[in-house]
């Protein structure tokens, strides 16, 4: 009798504990009966808002979804504009389940797998919106339009999956690799012919000054000359003057005091040898005291 009672105070206690179940913060539920969503009167699926449940025990299934928002940021993609030109785009999105039976039949209650669905969708919204403009477009003054209008197809094509688009944002746009380095190859050599050109201008106008420094240099070195001649001419004028107001004073003291000077000069190194006649007038004045 005494094991009787414990085992039925054992199947009440499971019994207990399978007809209850938690929904924590944040999270919302469904329940499952023999593998069907249970629905209200109405046909709407029962959603269990946080908090402790009763469920059927043994055949009641529990399903705990995040009801919070989620943020969906994955890799950036490769769409084409109107121009036919390639653009990377790296976007994001805002979404959170509005329709819990539905997200649960549509995605298997898999977030991942929801995610990739939904991706999938947003990018096809995306694709149109790129595709019917330019780059120009996009980048200058058409993206928060891009934006809203990528929102309202996203909204629309994810309420199949029992979700809610917030938001749609475009966080970076770039061009591929191959265009980005084709591109950085044109402006380079862009700048480079800039470069050339106005080294080509600063040698030009190097030459230029040099030139001028050249022909001014010349001219300053002709006049210098010319000066310098002028002013050997005066020296030499006023020394051939001196010398001839000397001579007329006293023209044989002057030409005694130029023999001595010629003597001097000439047996000034003893290793010297010269040839002279004895009536040679060199020595006039060593002949006699006169010089006569």
């Amino acid at each position: 009798m005494k094991n009787t009672l414990v085992v039925a105070l054992l199947i009440v206690a499971v019994m207990a504990v399978s007809s209850v179940f938690v929904v924590t913060e944040g999270q919302k539920a469904i329940v499952l009966t023999f593998s069907k969503v249970e629905k209200d009167s109405e046909g709407n699926a029962v959603v269990y808002e946080p908090g402790l449940h009763l469920k059927i025990p043994f055949f009641s299934q529990v399903r705990r979804l995040d009801a919070r928002i989620q943020t969906l940021d994955g890799q950036p993609d490769r769409f084409v504009t109107s121009e036919k030109k390639d653009l990377i785009v790296d976007s994001f999105v805002k979404w959170r389940i509005s329709d819990f039976s539905a997200y649960y039949l549509r995605a298997r209650g898999d977030k991942q797998y929801a995610e990739t669905l939904l991706k999938q969708k947003v990018n096809n919204g995306l694709r149109t919106n790129f595709g019917s403009r330019t780059i120009k477009e996009i980048v200058s003054g058409e993206r928060s339009e891009l934006m809203e209008e990528a929102l309202v197809q996203a909204s629309e094509s994810a309420t199949e999956l029992g979700i809610e688009v917030l938001d749609v944002r475009v966080k970076q746009i770039n061009l591929p690799n191959e265009v980005s380095n084709s591109i950085y190859q044109r402006m380079r050599a862009e700048r480079q012919a800039v470069a050339k050109e106005h080294r080509s201008e600063g040698q030009e106008q190097a030459e230029k000054l040099r030139a001028d420094i050249d022909r001014r240099v010349t001219v300053m070195l002709a006049d210098a000359e010319r000066n310098a001649r002028a002013v050997r001419g005066q020296g030499d004028a006023t020394a051939a003057k001196v010398y001839a107001d000397a001579y007329n004073k006293d023209p044989e003291f002057f030409s005694f005091v130029r023999s001595l000077e010629a003597y001097k000069r000439t047996f000034k190194d003893k290793g010297d040898v010269m040839i002279l006649s004895p009536d040679s007038k060199f020595f006039d004045y060593m002949k006699s005291s006169s010089g006569k």
